[in-house]
């Protein structure tokens, strides 16, 4: 991987990891257009983390909240913070689901990421559930304060889908969360504070990559650069995605998801690209 190539991929992960269109999606589709294929997981650990930290630092102060309400709950008792308390159990929940199901189907992975019609397919289905998402007229929506353990796994359960390439896990989320009838903002605020636990655990498991010489597959400074450019462009993503849906809508991320489906199945053949 050189220089540019270390750019584009850090620009395309940032901007993509928190935008409904599947970040795992764009990053094989990039490695199929440059014939780039990554040995080991360095690379992909090294742009997760960089991710899992842009969010952290945005949503900080909501972070502090949950930890300190968690903190104070379970040990000082203090009733005051039942609703942090458990904003951070629905947050427990749904990662452990995510993850337990995550491994069953693990073995899995390999084809996805090597099949244009699955890829292209999951991207098709992300689109399809972002226009049906945005024709749901709600008469109520729930807060933080009146959401369930059983949305919590709900979400969960559908996040585990994102092993899928083109079926993004930020897509999933909110999409699901929305459909069972939690308000857009905390939809998307607990769709981002999720993301945070799943990064960090995925890469935790595969940062043995890294101990045992994973930074010999390639250019550090490359490799450096990329997670510098890629959590630069996480914090633009997430600010980005936050403003337009306080005034846009879902529509025009499900025309790209269609436009890009269909290029990848009739038009990306890995084995000729």
């Amino acid at each position: 991987m050189n220089i540019f190539e270390a750019i584009i991929f850090g620009i395309v992960q940032g901007l993509s990891e928190f935008l409904p269109i599947s970040s795992t999606a764009h990053i094989v589709i990039l490695q199929w257009l440059f014939g780039t294929d990554f040995e080991g997981l360095t690379f992909e650990i090294i742009l997760h983390v960089a991710s899992v930290l842009a969010v952290i630092l945005y949503f900080r102060h909501d972070v502090y909240a949950i930890i300190r309400g968690m903190f104070r709950f379970l040990v000082h008792k203090d009733t005051g913070e039942r609703a942090a308390f458990l904003f951070g159990l629905y947050l427990i929940v749904a990662t452990a689901i995510t993850g337990a199901l995550g491994i069953l189907v693990e073995g899995h992975a390999e084809y996805f990421l090597s099949s244009p019609i699955v890829i292209g397919g999951a991207l098709l289905l992300t689109g399809l559930f972002l226009l049906i998402i945005e024709r749901i007229n709600y008469q109520y929506t729930r807060s933080a304060n009146e959401m369930t353990m059983l949305d919590a796994f709900v979400v969960g359960l559908a996040q585990t889908l994102a092993v899928i390439p083109g079926a993004s896990r930020s897509g999933t989320t909110l999409i699901t969360a929305l459909a069972i009838g939690i308000e857009r903002k905390t939809a998307v605020r607990f769709s981002f504070l999720l993301s945070i636990p799943v990064i960090a655990g995925s890469s935790l498991l595969a940062i043995g990559d890294i101990a045992q010489g994973g930074f010999a597959e390639g250019n550090v400074a490359a490799l450096i650069l990329s997670f510098i450019v890629t959590f630069i462009f996480s914090i633009i993503g997430i600010r980005w995605l936050i403003q337009w849906l306080e005034k846009s809508k879902l529509y025009y991320f499900a025309i790209y998801c269609f436009i890009l489906g269909f290029i990848v199945i009739f038009f990306l053949d890995p084995a000729v690209v």
